[in-house]
């Protein structure tokens, strides 16, 4: 298959402009259409140029009115939630069957983590990608519910503080909430709660994150082969991301319940998997694992919603 789809990326900050050169570098069915911003100077617009890809200053108003548009397929979106909220409608307006990946937690659209539910999705013309930290544990969650019932996921995301950017910042709240939701959503929690760290040490350090649920039950060794196998599936798509150290377990019984936060007193087994993300620095440094993992994500599922809209369009009759 030789076409491709075009895509706009909205936002020239700092994942927009990775996930641009991971379309270049690495996109099958998707290539650059435009590069679009608000900011005339900024590095993004100005790499892009230079890369030979079209850019636009005047944001998603301005898109929609320059010719490009009429070729853009898919857009992903890399600004903030409720820039997001007026970019979906502006857009949509213009081009109804447009895709969107949404890389803010506005949620317009489903939750979207590629090795748990994209296939579920996989005709909806929006996606969210959650959150870094959601990108990097709901997989983990997810494939500890596929063994045993899980009663309560805490998630703990730490990332360096230079790698948290304006909309990063803008966005704590909405981080929590997206990620503590979509561990029981897409993760398969009946209870999920997500914190954020931002580590101001120096030199910076890599993105980690600690996962924890509770469980009535459990066999470990199985429960250890599934999160193995998990990390392997999302390692394909984020080559920095892995087990930090072998997936550790504690049961509790009768006389040892768990006083467990928002379900109470249980016995069963505690899970806590470690977990590294190192960037592949293609734009941003290595320790920015929390922003590769997003753009890496993003990609892989734009990736799949094209090959579906591709394949779709070879079946239409001539």
């Amino acid at each position: 298959m030789s076409r491709k789809l075009k895509a706009a990326i909205v936002g020239s900050g700092n994942i927009g402009t990775d996930l641009m050169i991971k379309v270049m570098r690495h996109g099958t069915h998707i290539e650059m259409g435009v590069m679009v911003g608000i900011d005339p100077n900024s590095d993004g617009l100005a790499r892009a140029a230079r890369l030979g890809v079209p850019v636009c200053s005047s944001g998603v108003p301005g898109l929609v009115d320059i010719p490009v548009f009429q070729h853009i397929d898919i857009v992903f979106d890399a600004t903030s939630a409720s820039a997001h909220v007026s970019n979906d409608r502006v857009l949509r307006e213009r081009k109804l069957d447009i895709l969107m990946v949404d890389l803010t937690p506005a949620a317009i659209g489903p939750y979207c983590v590629p090795v748990v539910n994209l296939e579920q999705n996989i005709d909806a013309l929006n996606v969210n990608m959650v959150t870094c930290g959601g990108q990097a544990t709901i997989p983990i969650v997810a494939a500890i519910a596929s063994t045993t019932e899980v009663a309560y996921a805490e998630i703990v995301a730490s990332i360096s503080s230079r790698s948290a950017g304006p909309g990063t910042r803008a966005n704590i709240d909405e981080f929590t909430e997206t990620t503590s939701k979509a561990l029981e959503v897409v993760g398969g929690a009946k209870k999920g709660k997500a914190i954020i760290i931002l580590n101001p040490a120096e030199p910076p350090l890599l993105m980690r994150d600690t996962v924890y649920t509770f469980s009535h039950a459990g066999d470990e060794a199985v429960i250890e082969q599934a999160v193995e196998a998990m990390v392997q599936r999302v390692n394909s798509y984020v080559p920095g991301y892995r087990l930090k150290q072998r997936v550790q377990f504690e049961r509790f019984g009768a006389q040892s319940k768990l006083n467990v936060p928002g379900v109470g007193l249980m016995e069963g087994l505690k899970t806590t998997v470690f977990l590294e993300v190192e960037g592949a620095a293609h734009y941003l440094p290595a320790y920015a694992g929390n922003l590769d993992i997003m753009t890496s994500a993003a990609l892989a599922t734009g990736e799949r919603l094209a090959r579906r809209r591709l394949d779709a369009s070879t079946l239409l009759p001539a």
